[in-house]
């Protein structure tokens, strides 16, 4: 059989892991033969300092063809690892899967069958019942809920590292920075909106430690800022900064001529008034003015480059006759 005629491919995105990979290459390679399913397991090793590329060496004298493996020189972090790993999975279906053994492979017939035989886009996993201390879970679930509010996806777990997806999804996103949370969004942007929930097992971490700190719940918020504004107006951007802008210099322009015909009322009425410079209502008018035309030029400068960008007419074609 040839190697792109696989059922499935496993990307695995990894970082100084060596303890737990020959277990979970069996574990895969268990399941897959189980379900008499034709798999591959892509290793992708972010730069890892233990012996993580030794153990996949060791593993791939094992495994074979059925094993292919991607190493960085240094740690480029876990979206590099997972556009990589995309880029090379041949399977019809591509599962990503964390090498720390909190996921386990036995969801992967179940989670399977929800995109061949039910026709889902991309399914998530939702670890119900987690076994991470509380000062992880607690920040996931409010990160969570904005996630869910600010895209309208319903789903409950937005960075469980073990999702499934149609061969078709991961070749037509583009997964970047610390983007990986927010597939998908990506997803749903590009224009696959079924886009389905499976609750998972979720196992205690058996080796190591966690690689991730309190750091990622800020960049988390970031990168949903990121992501939202992209999928809006990434390619209009005038739209958002130009009206913006207008808005701003229509309120400062506005302001000021009400400061300046209020003078002009109160002279010509013998009424007592204040110079125009020295009331801080005029100079806010003139800052508000000041922004608007800085955003209204962000906007126009924007486009510019947008016009300029090679991906300016790039669109995901589904069929034609």
């Amino acid at each position: 059989m040839k190697p792109n005629k696989r059922d499935i491919s496993v990307v695995i995105p990894l970082y100084n892991e060596y303890e737990s990979l020959p277990e979970l290459a069996a574990w895969i390679d268990r399941v897959c033969r189980e379900n008499t399913l034709t798999y591959e397991m892509i290793m992708v090793d972010d730069g890892s300092t233990d012996s993580s590329w030794s153990v996949i060496e060791q593993l791939k004298a094992q495994y074979g063809e059925q094993l292919r493996a991607i190493r960085f020189m240094r740690n480029y972090g876990k979206s590099a690892a997972l556009y990589c790993g995309f880029e090379a999975a041949e399977g019809e279906v591509v599962f990503t899967m964390d090498a720390d053994l909190q996921d386990s492979p036995d969801e992967i017939p179940r989670m399977r069958r929800m995109i061949i035989e039910e026709g889902y886009d991309l399914v998530s996993g939702w670890k119900r019942k987690r076994y991470d201390p509380a000062s992880k879970r607690l920040p996931s679930k409010f990160f969570n809920w904005t996630a869910r509010i600010v895209s309208g996806i319903k789903l409950h777990d937005f960075n469980c590292g073990l999702k499934c997806y149609r061969k078709k999804v991961v070749k037509s996103i583009e997964v970047y920075g610390e983007m990986h949370r927010y597939i998908p969004i990506l997803a749903k942007n590009a224009g696959f909106a079924r886009i389905g929930e499976c609750e998972v097992h979720h196992q205690a971490r058996k080796y190591g430690v966690s690689k991730f700190g309190i750091e990622r719940m800020v960049k988390g918020y970031l990168d949903l800022i990121t992501v939202t504004f992209m999928s809006r107006f990434g390619r209009s951007p005038m739209y958002f900064f130009g009206s913006l802008g207008t808005l701003m210099f229509l309120i400062g322009g506005g302001t000021t001529c009400w400061v300046i015909g209020s003078k002009i009322y109160k002279q010509l009425n013998d009424m007592p008034l204040r110079g125009v410079t020295e009331q801080p209502l005029f100079y806010l008018a003139i800052l508000a003015i000041v922004l608007g035309v800085q955003l209204f030029l962000a906007g126009f400068l924007g486009e510019l480059i947008n016009r300029s960008s090679s991906e300016r007419n790039k669109y995901l074609i589904e069929t034609k006759l």
